[in-house]
């Protein structure tokens, strides 16, 4: 570098006119650009790229590889170059530029270049420095950035999907697949790829930044590549990999949260509601259960949906979170669907699984508490008073009885609530507390309900406060003995041969108070009384007449009869 300032400092005294130094014994380097980056400069032995104008001292042009429109290549230091310009290239950076004043006896000397360079010349150069490398260089590898979870790295024979900008050393860019909306997709170790990006992609992380440098013997060497890589360059890559699988991969789950309790795993066949977010390899988001409000329902291990998520949801647990990363072979393939899943993508779904059931299932009862000496149990047609608290598998609270401060009031078996709770509040007894678990084949089906999704297996916490004995389907009050005789002359209590309405609730009303009978049991008895007078007032004329009053026994033998 002394040397240097010193041939600078002859030639600046020159130009300021102090003095005339004599005939120039070196090579006068004028460094008037110099990069703030300098990675590396030029040496002995270096191949250099460069770019040149060549003019005499009055300013006129003898040569310029610009007007040849390439570049000038060689190696520096082996007598390939005038002595000047092996001199004048030493310690260059890329995208320095230098001014360069050769001597004769460092350039063409006494002799020159016949038509070209006469005799004794002085030359000037304008030299911009494009690249440098040398036949020891390697790879050149500078992560930018590492995802700090990284179960996996590319691996030959691995499919890689990648953004990448490529320029030439001097920051010239040549390609970019940023441009075309699209990754660069293909295989690695298989040759598809020049040399240096096979090497330079091993060991990558899925959302990985890298810079590769890549001198030309590992990229596209002395033919370079179209107008846009020339012969001999240096090819910078920032690389971003988006993901990556083998044709080999299965599906791979990450178990996130298993619940401690998980009396059963999901099977072929069964039917699953589910939460997911379904993202890229890169965490780009392309599909969201949640954004719906609405869960997945679906049929699982029979081709309802990719092949991938068919498998990841084996085995599930009911509240279980799962992670399914599925290569795209079990997914969208190469062609991938619609305009946010690309071909070729890995897809990853976090999944959240609500429920599932089998068609199949019957109502599971769990017994919480039964009291001593249970001798009597209920069966449909009685009418009972329950608690409940009614809620999903995942623990959302639909109804509660508690929440209207009475217990609910239905008649069994007379299709006033879902089958699946029907079917477990037979055989109880009063004071017994149970947990059922309801598919939705026996709740409320594919449709649901208000307040109730479809295809959601529901879970009750019920306690029977009391019950009722029932009667008959379609009867309104039975004996428990036989009938009086003479009934309508016994129903008619002021014997005026019609029965109103106020005689006949009297009568009813003493043979239930008596223990003669009973009726369906219901929170309204004078309403039931009420149907059981208008089913015999024919005419509705108010009262009943001998030739109305029927016992129901007696309309059901004639209905027989007239079928017959």
């Amino acid at each position: 570098m002394a040397l240097g300032s010193l041939v600078l400092l002859l030639s600046l005294l020159g130009v300021l006119g102090l003095g005339d130094p004599g005939p120039l014994e070196d090579v006068v380097i004028d460094r008037y650009y110099i990069p703030k980056i300098c990675l590396r400069e030029v040496q002995m032995g270096d191949f250099v790229r460069y770019h040149y104008n060549g003019t005499f001292k009055d300013g006129k042009k003898f040569d310029s590889s610009y007007d040849r429109g390439a570049t000038v290549a060689g190696v520096v230091g082996v007598g390939r170059l005038i002595t000047g310009m092996d001199r004048g290239l030493q310690g260059m950076c890329v995208n320095e530029r230098r001014h360069l004043i050769v001597p004769p006896h460092l350039g063409y000397g006494s002799i020159g270049v016949a038509g070209l360079i006469p005799p004794d010349a002085t030359l000037y150069f304008d030299v911009v420095m494009l690249d440098i490398w040398n036949k020891n260089d390697k790879l050149q590898i500078t992560t930018l950035s590492k995802p700090e979870h990284c179960n996996r790295t590319v691996e030959n024979s691995d499919f890689v999907r990648y953004h990448y900008n490529g320029t030439l050393l001097d920051g010239t860019p040549f390609d970019s697949s940023y441009s075309k909306d699209s990754t660069y997709d293909t295989y690695v170790g298989t040759g598809w790829l020049i040399k240096g990006m096979e090497q330079g992609l091993l060991g990558m992380c899925a959302g990985e930044k890298r810079s590769i440098i890549i001198p030309p013997f590992l990229a596209y060497g002395e033919k370079g590549y179209g107008t846009v890589i020339p012969p001999q360059a240096s090819l910078v890559f920032s690389v971003l990999l988006v993901d990556f699988h083998n044709p080999k991969d299965g599906v791979f789950l990450e178990h996130l949260e298993v619940p401690a309790s998980c009396k059963r795993r999901a099977v072929t066949g069964d039917f699953v509601r589910y939460h997911y977010n379904g993202t890229l390899m890169d965490g780009t988001l392309f599909d969201s259960s949640y954004s719906r409000n609405h869960t997945y329902n679906t049929y699982i291990g029979k081709g309802y949906i990719i092949p991938g998520m068919d498998q990841g949801l084996q085995g599930v647990c009911i509240g279980e979170r799962r992670r399914v990363v599925i290569p795209p072979h079990l997914a969208y393939g190469e062609n991938g669907a619609g305009d946010k899943i690309p071909g070729s993508a890995v897809l990853v779904f976090d999944v959240h699984v609500i429920d599932f059931h089998n068609p199949a299932d019957p109502v599971e009862m769990e017994t919480v508490y039964r009291p001593e000496g249970c001798n009597v149990t209920t069966r449909n047609r009685d009418f009972v008073r329950y608690h409940y608290n009614c809620s999903l598998l995942d623990g959302t609270k639909l109804f509660s009885s508690h929440d209207y401060g009475s217990p609910q009031e239905v008649t069994l078996g007379a299709n006033k609530v879902i089958e699946g709770l029907n079917s477990g509040l037979l055989d109880m007894c009063a004071g017994e507390r149970r947990v059922l678990i309801i598919p939705p084949h026996l709740g409320h089906g594919e449709s649901g309900a208000r307040g109730v999704p479809g295809s959601a297996v529901l879970r009750f916490e019920v306690e029977l406060i009391s019950m009722e004995e029932g009667v008959p389907e379609g009867y309104l009050f039975i004996w428990h003995g036989d009938p009086p005789e003479n009934l309508y002359e016994q129903m008619d209590l002021n014997k005026d041969g019609q029965i109103p309405a106020d005689e006949f609730s009297t009568f009813i009303l003493t043979q239930v108070a008596e223990g003669k009978g009973r009726l369906m049991p219901s929170s309204d008895p004078d309403k039931v009384i009420a149907d059981m007078f208008k089913n015999q007032d024919r005419n509705q004329d108010g009262k009943i007449t001998a030739e109305e009053l029927k016992l129901k026994s007696d309309e059901d033998q004639e209905k027989i009869h007239e079928e017959l």
